[in-house]
C-alpha cells in the first residue's frame, strides 16, 4: 500500500519528452524502412508486402523453399519472430524481415505514438503503473508503456534521448546491478557465487573461469559471453536446447556447459531442485520477504504448462524479490525527498531502475544519497550494488 502513494506521485510527475526529436526520428525510421523494403524485394527476387504474413509465407516457403520450422493452428507455415530468428541464422531474407519488423515496431509504438501521449496541460507524458498485473509483482507500465523501450539497439537508445530534463535539471538513473544473480547467490547460498560477489568480481568472468577451468585473467571475451548467457539462462530455467540455440552450438555441448556449471556451483543445483519440489508440494514459492507467488499449473496435466510453471518456480523468487527490493527503494527514496523538502522527483521506474529529475543545485546530494538509500533497503548474503548515471536525457544517464 505505501508504494501506491509513490506511484500516484510518479504518475502525476510525468516525464518530459522532446516531440520534435521523435518526429525527426520517425522520418528517419520511415526512410530506413523503405531502404530495407527495397533490400527485401531484391533478396526475394520480386516485390511483396512486408506487412503481410501470407505473402511472406509464400515467398519464404513456396518460392525460396526455406525449411518450415513450425506451423500455425490452421496448418500453414508460421512466420512469427521465433521462426524468422531461426531462419535468419542461415538465410538473408528472414534477417532483413526481422530488421524491418524491429524498425516498424519502434516507429508505430514510440516515435509516432509518444508525442500524441503528451498531456496538453502539463506538457509531459504520464504513464499508468499497475502493481497487480505481473505474477511476480513487477510493476507494469501502460498507456504508454515506458518499460519496453529497447536498449540494445541504436534506434532504441535514440528514443531514450528524447526523454529529457527541463532546463536547469538533469536526469539521474539508478540501477540495481545484476540484482537477480545476487538474489540467486543469496537464496542458494552457493559458496562460489557468494565468494565472487563478496570479492566484487565480474560475475560473468568468474563463471567463465569456473566453467572453462581457466584463470580469471585468461578468460576470453567469447568465454565471458557464453558464461553470461549461461548465468542469465539458468535463472530463467533455460534448457540445454534453449542454451544451444542462444549460443548457436550443439545441444550436447550446451548440456556439457550446464553440467559443468552445476558441478562448479552445486548450491545453485540444490536450490533449483528443492524449489521445484517445494512448489509441487505447496503450489507456491516465496520471495526473500515471504511474499507468496502462486503456481496453479505446477501439478497440472498439461505437460507444456507444467514445465512452464516449473521454470517460473525457479525464476519467480528471484524476479519477485527484485520487485520487492525496488518497491522498498521507491518508498525510501520518496520519503527522503519529502523529508528533506527537495525539488528532485521520481519520474519513472523500469524494473530494476529508478529515474529521477534532479535540479542542478541538488545533484551532488542526490548522487551521494541515492545509492546508499537503495542499497540499505535489505541485507542479503551478498552486497547490493547500485550503478548511477546522469545526463541531460535518459540515454545519457543510463
Amino acid at each position: 500500500m505505501p508504494v501506491r502513494e509513490v506511484l500516484f506521485k510518479m504518475e502525476r510527475n510525468g516525464v518530459m519528452i522532446d516531440s520534435a526529436m521523435l518526429a525527426a526520428q520517425s522520418r528517419e525510421l520511415g526512410e530506413k524502412m523503405l531502404a530495407i523494403e527495397a533490400q527485401a524485394h531484391e533478396s526475394a527476387g520480386q516485390p511483396f508486402n512486408l506487412n503481410s504474413p501470407k505473402q511472406i509465407q509464400e515467398i519464404l516457403f513456396d518460392k525460396l523453399q526455406l525449411p518450415v520450422k513450425k506451423k500455425t493452428p490452421s496448418g500453414t507455415p508460421s512466420t512469427d519472430e521465433e521462426v524468422l530468428q531461426e531462419l535468419a541464422l542461415d538465410y538473408p531474407l528472414p534477417k532483413i524481415l526481422l530488421e524491418y519488423r524491429g524498425m516498424a515496431k519502434l516507429k508505430s509504438t514510440y516515435t509516432d505514438k509518444l508525442p500524441l501521449s503528451v498531456n496538453r496541460t502539463t506538457g509531459r507524458v504520464h504513464t499508468s503503473y499497475s502493481q497487480a498485473v505481473a505474477v511476480t509483482g513487477r510493476l507494469a507500465s501502460n498507456d504508454p508503456n515506458l518499460q519496453n523501450i529497447p536498449i540494445r539497439t541504436a534506434e532504441g537508445r535514440r528514443i531514450r534521448e528524447a526523454f529529457i530534463a527541463p532546463p536547469g535539471s538533469r536526469i539521474v538513473s539508478a540501477d540495481y546491478s545484476q540484482i537477480e544473480l545476487r538474489i540467486m547467490a543469496h537464496l542458494s547460498g552457493d559458496a562460489g557465487l557468494l565468494r565472487a560477489f563478496a570479492n566484487n568480481e565480474d560475475i560473468h568472468r568468474a563463471t567463465a573461469a569456473e566453467v572453462f577451468g581457466a584463470e580469471l585473467a585468461a578468460v576470453s571475451n567469447e568465454q565471458r559471453r557464453y558464461a553470461k548467457v549461461i548465468n542469465f539462462g539458468l535463472i530463467y530455467g533455460m534448457s540445454a536446447f534453449g542454451l544451444a540455440s542462444q549460443l548457436n552450438i550443439e545441444r550436447s555441448a550446451a548440456q556439457q556447459y550446464i553440467d559443468l556449471y552445476f558441478a562448479r556451483y552445486p548450491g545453485v543445483k540444490n536450490y533449483m531442485d528443492n524449489t521445484r519440489l517445494q512448489a509441487k508440494a505447496h503450489g507456491y514459492v516465496e520471495t526473500v520477504f515471504g511474499r507468496r507467488l502462486w503456481l496453479p499449473e505446477i501439478n497440472g496435466a498439461n505437460g507444456m504448462r507444467r514445465q512452464g510453471a516449473e521454470r517460473a518456480a525457479i525464476n519467480a523468487p528471484m524476479q519477485g524479490t527484485a520487485a520487492d527490493l525496488i518497491k522498498l527503494a521507491m518508498i525510501k527514496v520518496q520519503h527522503w525527498l519529502e523529508t528533506e523538502k527537495l525539488h528532485s522527483r521520481l519520474i519513472m521506474q523500469v524494473h530494476d531502475e529508478l529515474v529521477l529529475e534532479v535540479p542542478q543545485a541538488e545533484l551532488h546530494l542526490v548522487r551521494e544519497m541515492l545509492p546508499k538509500l537503495m542499497c540499505g533497503v535489505a541485507e542479503l548474503k551478498v552486497p547490493l550494488l547500485v550503478e548511477l548515471g546522469e545526463g541531460k536525457n535518459w540515454d545519457e544517464a543510463h
